[in-house]
């Protein structure tokens, strides 16, 4: 338990430690001012000054902060031209959005070493057989594991689909399959079923034409890049699209149900860890996405309410209030903690009821 505690600090860590550090980048190359650098919610429980820079550890390890030299208020600064609320707009959306990026920039990373290691999935055309199912027609017949299925009938079968699509259409009936094996060919009959076990299909066989492709190994990062590029993307889409039909159901009087807070995520490390590291990286890369996209969000306190207000200047062509906005985003501050604590709540029922963490997800 105590190595699952530190895997879980770790990945929190990084997410955190990342997102804030964009923050902080981007606030120092545009010569603003940082006053605090806080892992972990207040109150604080030691810190150290480092230059203008206060370094904390504070008591609740669910976030971090970036607290930035004139944030909030345009009075009594000693030095306005590295404050925060002085500079341009671009400027201030650089700086919000920088952390966003940064999750982004660490979720693309993740998925690079993870691919850089497990390999490259590809697919080929050639539908190979991954499980057979005991008792199933496959079996009966003699299919067994690595087989390639060439044709169904005189039909060739190049992709999953047209297989699946063959053997939908003959079932009932007596039908011939082309198999490659150890570089030979063979013919087996088989009936397909009409009416199946649940979850085994009409053959009983599990299928793919994918295939695992390791690069040279000085390509294997510029592959790792691309596809990890491409994975942040699918998982931004999936987590938006996610939130969103949250957010709908939210107003339709449905309560979600499978929102994790601190304690289904450890719950979802502790999984993510039995399967070795390569699993917690690519569960570090799923959260960053899943933290740059709840962070975008114009809700006050995070990064998206801090950019509706940039947006609201724009428009009306002056800044709120510093003290009207900064009430804003303490409000937020305080919604958000109390969701923490339900969902906090929540996630500790669930874990009871599941009888520990073995049967939590």
């Amino acid at each position: 338990m105590f190595a699952l505690i530190i895997v879980f600090l770790l990945v929190l860590s990084v997410l955190v430690l990342v997102h804030e550090f964009g923050h902080f980048f981007m606030a120092r190359k545009l010569g603003v001012g940082v006053e605090e650098f806080g892992f972990g919610l207040p109150p604080r429980i030691i810190g150290k000054k480092i230059g203008e820079t206060l370094y904390s550890l504070n008591l609740f390890p669910f976030g971090g902060f970036v607290k930035l030299y004139g944030e909030d208020s345009e009075n009594k600064l000693k030095d306005p031209k590295r404050a925060f609320i002085k500079k341009s707009k671009k400027a201030r959306f650089a700086i919000v959005v920088a952390g966003v990026v940064m999750n982004f920039l660490l979720a693309i990373v993740s998925f690079a070493i993870v691919y850089s290691f497990s390999g490259i999935p590809r697919n080929t055309k050639n539908v190979k057989v991954v499980e057979v199912i005991a008792g199933s027609p496959a079996q009966v017949v003699g299919l067994v594991v690595g087989d390639v299925i060439k044709k169904v009938d005189k039909e060739e079968v190049v992709t999953v689909e047209k297989f699946v699509d063959l053997v939908e259409q003959s079932k009932g009936k007596k039908v011939k399959f082309t198999i490659g094996r150890n570089s030979s060919e063979i013919k087996l009959n088989i009936i397909p079923r009409e009416n199946p076990p649940e979850g085994e299909g009409p053959l009983g066989v599990v299928i793919t034409n994918t295939e695992i492709y390791f690069p040279p190994i000085y390509l294997r990062p510029f592959y790792g890049v691309y596809y990890g590029f491409k994975d942040a993307v699918f998982w931004g889409g999936n987590i938006a699209a996610g939130l969103f039909r949250m957010i709908k159901g939210l107003f339709a009087g449905d309560v979600p149900r499978d929102i994790a807070g601190p304690v289904g995520i450890f719950a979802i490390t502790a999984k993510a860890a039995q399967y070795g590291i390569l699993a917690v990286i690519n569960f570090v890369g799923i959260m960053s996405v899943n933290l740059a996209i709840l962070n975008i969000l114009p809700f006050p306190a995070l990064d998206g309410g801090r950019l509706l207000f940039i947006g609201i200047e724009k428009a009306i062509g002056r800044k709120v209030l510093p003290k009207l906005e900064s009430a804003i985003h303490t409000i937020g501050m305080i919604i958000l903690l109390f969701l923490l604590l339900a969902i906090t709540a929540h996630d500790i029922q669930r874990l009871i009821s599941a009888g520990g963490f073995g049967g939590f997800l």
